[in-house]
């Protein structure tokens, strides 16, 4: 099995890590960066399984984010982790593409791994 590669739009620096080190530890490429401009322009270019999106970030968030792939086309799936926790903005990220939605005060970090390599080799 080729390795897989997953974008991680997150501005937590040490969530960011954390996410990469454990996604790591299951063979999984990740690939991080910190703002949501970043990270479309690297999920423009496509080559990732799955990309990990917050929603709270600078320059652009994850709700433009997720309305500017959808309009463009990309079809990479992309699970949300955010500490968002109201009712309608995981229903919003749904609505705009969201595969999953994870608050991460809620969501132990390996749960999320593990969902996300449960996709992975879906």
């Amino acid at each position: 099995m080729s390795t897989q590669k997953v974008l991680i739009v997150e501005d937590e620096k040490p969530m960011a890590k954390a996410l990469a080190l454990k996604l790591g530890h299951e063979g999984v490429e990740a690939e991080v960066v910190h703002d949501g401009k970043e990270g479309l322009e690297k999920a423009r270019t496509g080559g990732y399984a799955l990309i990990i999106l917050d929603l709270i970030m600078p320059v652009m968030d994850g709700f433009t984010f997720l309305e500017t792939l959808k309009k463009e086309g990309v079809k990479t799936p992309v699970v949300v982790a955010s500490n968002l926790s109201q009712e309608g903005d995981a229903e919003r990220a749904k609505k705009l593409g969201a595969v999953d939605y994870f608050i991460k005060s809620n969501t132990p970090l390996a749960d999320i791994v593990a969902h996300i390599t449960k996709i992975l080799n879906a």
